[in-house]
């Protein structure tokens, strides 16, 4: 773990855009347009867990509904 990793102190926000893709956002920050909280705050390991868990196919949203018919 490098030094900046182990003085973060910035609580992150998992968010997610219309294609269901997500990332993390420092919380506070107003959020980019197309993007919206997806319900979990904390460290940045414990929101890239989150994201990690939630996030099983990183295809777009619009791909997999293609595919699918």
């Amino acid at each position: 773990m490098s030094i900046e990793e182990r003085e973060d102190h910035t609580v992150y926000i998992a968010v997610v855009n219309r294609e269901e893709q997500y990332s993390m956002w420092p919380a506070g920050r107003e959020l980019p347009v197309g993007w919206k909280e997806a319900g979990k705050s904390g460290t940045r390991e414990e929101v890239l867990a989150f994201i990690e868990e939630v996030w099983t196919d990183m295809r777009p949203r619009s791909l997999r509904k293609d595919n699918a018919e």
